[in-house]
C-alpha cells in the first residue's frame, strides 16, 4: 500500500491493535508477549487530528494525548521538525516527503516509548527512510536514520545499525539491530534482532492491525487496553526482576547524550 497526496482525513491516523513479542535466547531463554495498542499519524496533520477527537489532545492532558516533548530531544521543536531535523542532519530530504508516526500515546497523562518509528514516504508514497526512534528508561533517547532499502517478498524492508546507546542492563552496551519493517497498510510489523559478539541474543516484534482512528474506537481500546502505556513500564521491570531471578548477569551501564541522532547510509539486502 502506498500513501498519495493530496491527503483525505481518514489517513492522517490510524489506530494499530496487537501483540508485542520479546524473546531472550540465552543465556537462559525468556519470552513475553503482550497486548498493545499503538497510534499512527501523520506529523504534519496531528492538530488537525486532535480537533476532530473529543479524546485526544496535542500537548495537553486528555484521555489520550501526543506530546512532542516525547519525542527528540523534548526541547519544544514539534515532531514534524524533530524529523525533519534528523532527516536534514542525515542528508535525505524532506521536501515533498510525508511522515507518519507510529507510537504509544500518553494515556491519562502517563506514556514510556520503548520504540518510536517514522516512515517517511517518498513523493510517489514509497518507502524511502526509517527513524527508529529508542528509549530507554535513564531518561536518554537516541534515533537511527536509515534507508528504507529495497521492498522484499512480503511487503518487508530490511535495514540494520550498530547498537550505540545502552538500553538494558542484561544486554551489553556493544552490538547490532537488524530491523525488519512493513508499510503501515492493513496491518504493521516491526522486528528488531539484537545481536552481541556471540550472535543473536533478543528477538522482538509488534504486529498490529489497523482500525480507524474515531472517538469510539479511541474508547473501546482505553477499556480493552487499560492503563495500557503504565503496563508498558511495570511489565520492564517485572520482566527485568524474572530476569536477574533466572541468573541472568548484569552488565556495566554506560551513558550516552540525553538525545542523539545518528545517520545510516546502508541497509540490508536480504
Amino acid at each position: 500500500m502506498t500513501f498519495n497526496a493530496p491527503l483525505n482525513p481518514d489517513d492522517q491516523a490510524a489506530i494499530f491493535a496487537g501483540h508485542v513479542v520479546h524473546k531472550r535466547l540465552r543465556p537462559k531463554r525468556h519470552a513475553l508477549d503482550y497486548r498493545v495498542f499503538t497510534l499512527l499519524v501523520d506529523v504534519d496533520a496531528i492538530d488537525a487530528i486532535s480537533r476532530r477527537s473529543w479524546l485526544l489532545s496535542r500537548n495537553a492532558f486528555n484521555l489520550f494525548s501526543l506530546y512532542d516533548r516525547d519525542h527528540g530531544a523534548g526541547d519544544g521543536q514539534t515532531v514534524a521538525e524533530i524529523a525533519r531535523r534528523c532527516l536534514a542532519d542525515a542528508g535525505h530530504p524532506s521536501e515533498g516527503r510525508r511522515i507518519l508516526l507510529l507510537t504509544y500515546p500518553r494515556l491519562l497523562g502517563y506514556v514510556f516509548n520503548p520504540l518510536s518509528v517514522f516512515y517517511v514516504l517518498a513523493p510517489d508514497g514509497t518507502l524511502e527512510t526509517v527513524i527508529y526512534e529508542v528509549s530507554n528508561t535513564f531518561g536518554e533517547r537516541k534515533s537511527y536514520v536509515l534507508s528504507a532499502g529495497e521492498r522484499h517478498d512480503g511487503g518487508v524492508y530490511a535495514q540494520s545499525c550498530a547498537k550505540e546507546m545502552f538500553v538494558s542492563p542484561f544486554a551489553d552496551g556493544a552490538g547490532g539491530y537488524a530491523f525488519r519493517i512493513t508499510e503501515p497498510a492493513n496491518e504493521a510489523v516491526v522486528a528488531v534482532l539484537l545481536r552481541d559478539a556471540q550472535g543473536a541474543l533478543i528477538k522482538t516484534h509488534f504486529r498490529g492491525r489497523r482500525r480507524p482512528m474515531t472517538d469510539a474506537a479511541l474508547l473501546r481500546v482505553a477499556v480493552s487496553y487499560p492503563l495500557m502505556t503504565l503496563k508498558i513500564i511495570a511489565a520492564i521491570h517485572y520482566e527485568a526482576l524474572l530476569l536477574w531471578l533466572k541468573g541472568i548477569p548484569l552488565t556495566t551501564r554506560h551513558t550516552s547524550p540525553k538525545y542523539s541522532s545518528t545517520p545510516i547510509t546502508s541497509h540490508e539486502k536480504g
